[in-house]
């Protein structure tokens, strides 16, 4: 650190040949950018996504999943007469909480514990090095996790979705997975779009806007619970579920991120569910 500090001092303050002054600062660069890597830092930031049902499934459309068969929309409470009005068949939930110190000290204490649990290797899970990148990490987490036979009829081999997912297995780390994706300018471009579509009901604010709400996302792989939340080392398992109980189970763990902040309100969640027909 000291040597980093003394080296600005020096490009700052000394006349050096135009040659010399860069080759400081790539070596700056070049050891800011192993500093970051190695403590899985942040690297840079994207504007948030907001939770808009119309929006993310405009979103997620042009991703390359097809809307026709599922899409996400809202659910108004974790009470029984809100998930009754959900069609059959949830497939996951993408939910979105505030980042109090409660929620954060939580997740602290966690973190120990996870660290020693083996996870299920069919769970697919990315880590999020991006700032801002939440949305889009929840919706990569559900959409990468939902049964098989939806996968293939939803998501073509050939767009995007399906080029990413064949090119991050499962069983590739989450942070090699993390590598590919900040590598993926077309999908950097997308969520940009997405963030300034006629479809959101609030401005995008300022780039470097500190945020006080995070996606995370709840699948079933393989009878198991699962919340995906790029900032955590693993998946959480919150036990066993089946496709009839998965959207009642998954909200008694949303409700547990509630009842840790019984006066917060920032609370919103989506599910992923059958598309109703028009008809």
């Amino acid at each position: 650190m000291k040597l980093l500090i003394l080296l600005n001092i020096v490009i700052s303050i000394t006349q050096f040949s135009s040659t010399d002054s860069s080759i400081l600062r790539s070596f700056l660069q070049y050891h800011n950018r192993i500093n970051m890597a190695s403590e899985g830092s942040i690297k840079r930031k994207w504007f948030p996504l907001e939770s808009n049902p119309e929006l993310l499934n405009k979103y997620i459309s042009k991703l390359g999943f097809d809307t026709s068969l599922y899409r996400f929309t809202d659910v108004f409470s974790t009470e029984a007469w809100a998930l009754s009005m959900i069609p059959p068949g949830t497939a996951a939930i993408v939910f979105l909480y505030p980042l109090t110190k409660v929620q954060e000290d939580f997740r602290s204490k966690e973190k120990e514990q996870l660290e020693k649990l083996d996870v299920d290797d069919a769970v697919w899970h990315i880590k999020q090095r991006i700032g801002n990148a939440c949305g889009t990490i929840g919706i990569l987490h559900a959409l990468a996790n939902i049964p098989e036979p939806l996968k293939v009829a939803a998501i073509p081999a050939d767009s995007w979705l399906g080029k990413f997912y064949e090119s991050c297995p499962s069983q590739l780390s989450s942070v090699a997975k993390a590598e590919i994706l900040e590598e993926d300018e077309e999908i950097e471009n997308k969520h940009d779009a997405a963030t300034s579509d006629e479809q959101n009901q609030t401005n995008r604010g300022a780039l470097d806007q500190q945020l006080i709400t995070h996606f995370v996302a709840i699948v079933n792989v393989n009878g198991k619970m699962y919340e995906l939340d790029g900032r955590k080392v693993k998946p959480v398992n919150h036990g066993d579920t089946t496709q009839e109980s998965f959207l009642a189970d998954s909200a008694r763990v949303v409700q547990k991120f509630m009842d840790r902040d019984p006066e917060e309100m920032r609370f919103t969640i989506l599910a992923l569910a059958p598309s109703l027909s028009d008809n």
